[in-house]
């Protein structure tokens, strides 16, 4: 059997066809790793490595690798070791993979060590992540967003060493006297104290957005993501425990969401027309328990009903972070069920076309397997998991060995497949 040749961009000629659009050479890889080898449309497939297409994108399974801070950036810029920490994951078959929590502006980082894009020099290194993802035939996402008054903060492994404060002085680099919130309420003691936005510098945050999302699409990110989650800036505005403002942007509820829906709206009118746009929110405080009002679920739904006429495809459903008090009862379930909830919410209602995405202790075939399963509880459209895949980068793999579906390996770890009925 005869193969035909191509040229690689150095010029060399291989009976291997070279992976489409990058500037280096690798193998194409068709069929992609991480699809299934047996009909896509049969029934006894699992929903979870059945494609999915949203907008212009098309993802080859349910597959995604949730947004993960790993304080290594330079000055905002990503570096290689974000180019093997983020490639290994599109390598073994993760449909799409999330870039970090990327702040707008140099003062929205959780610290010193985190992803920005808010000038062009940032936008070749993720270009470079961008470009070996695109070679391994998977997805890129970008989630960009700004800390709020949780800004300037050390990095996780250092908290224990600290005791004292929590933030990072200016002498060690940190910003600790410019953080920003809807209100001048710092999360703790330990925490700075923020200043409260004026209106003109909301402005200028809604054009920060939109400058960043401009350079992902530069950049070449498939999908956009707007991080108004986990008690960072734009989840300060949503809850009434951490928004006291009097003006158009606090008080009720269609205050409070007010920045929110100002940035979906101006960063949809940037980007192309085919780039899905996500959002995800912390869909609870989970502070019911404490008496006063808070974002709840029943506000989640009301905002989840918005989103569709703003142009965003798929609501990305996590909870908590806002304040210290805040009472979770931790199971596998305990965010799919707030997706429960918005989808049986707006079932029926023009809202229905949303997806939704889950989060939150994914580690297990049987559980991404379930939420994922159409005519299941959950039935989310996608599942995101974060420290499996920081345990296990081949957890597509493992999850398809599992389940007894036969999937795609990448071409050049063929020889090191797993036998059908090996134990791993």
């Amino acid at each position: 059997m005869s193969h035909p040749t191509a040229v690689t961009p150095r010029g060399a000629t291989t009976i291997s066809l070279p992976a489409p659009g990058v500037p280096f050479y690798t193998p194409h890889q068709d069929p992609v790793a991480g699809s299934p080898v047996a009909d896509k449309d049969s029934k006894d497939l699992p929903t979870l490595f059945t494609p999915i297409k949203i907008r212009g994108v098309e993802l080859a399974n349910r597959f995604v690798v949730s947004p993960m801070c790993m304080y290594s950036a330079d000055n905002g810029h990503l570096t290689d070791f974000h180019l093997v920490h983020l490639g290994q994951f599109a390598l073994h078959g993760a449909g799409l993979t999330f870039i970090e929590a990327t702040s707008i502006t140099p003062n929205g980082r959780i610290s010193p060590e985190d992803s920005g894009l808010w000038q062009d020099s940032q936008i070749a290194p993720i270009r470079k992540i961008v470009d070996f993802i695109h070679s391994q035939s998977h997805k890129v996402a970008i989630q960009l967003g700004h800390a709020g008054r949780k800004a300037s903060m050390i990095t996780p492994w250092m908290e224990g060493e600290r005791g004292h404060h929590q933030y990072v002085t200016k002498e060690e680099g940190g910003w600790p006297d410019n953080t920003w919130s809807a209100s001048a309420e710092p999360y703790a003691s330990d925490w700075t104290k923020p200043h409260a936005m004026t209106v003109a510098e909301i402005d200028q945050l809604v054009d920060d957005f939109v400058a960043a999302a401009k350079r992902a699409v530069t950049a070449g990110v498939d999908i956009i993501e707007i991080h108004g989650a986990h008690g960072y800036l734009i989840t300060q505005f949503l809850s009434p425990l951490t928004n006291k403002r009097t003006d158009d942007y606090g008080g009720s509820f269609e205050n409070r969401i007010r920045l929110l829906t100002r940035v979906l709206a101006a960063v949809r009118a940037a980007i192309p027309d085919s780039m899905p746009l996500f959002l995800r929110v912390s869909a609870t405080e989970w502070m019911e328990h404490a008496g006063a009002p808070s974002w709840t679920i029943a506000e989640s739904i009301k905002l989840a009903a918005l989103l569709p006429d703003l142009g965003v495809d798929l609501l990305d459903v996590s909870s908590g972070g806002n304040v210290r008090e805040q009472q979770i009862n931790y199971h596998p379930y305990f965010q799919a069920n707030l997706a429960v909830d918005i989808k049986k919410a707006l079932k029926g209602t023009p809202a229905e076309k949303l997806l939704l995405s889950v989060v939150g202790i994914m580690d297990n075939a049987e559980i991404v397997r379930d939420v994922t399963q159409k005519g299941g509880k959950v039935e989310a459209d996608l599942v995101l998991a974060a420290r499996q895949f920081l345990r296990e980068p081949e957890f597509v793999q493992r999850v398809a060995h599992q389940l007894g579906v036969d999937s795609r390996w990448p071409k050049q770890y063929l020889r090191s497949k797993w036998a059908k009925n090996a134990r791993i």
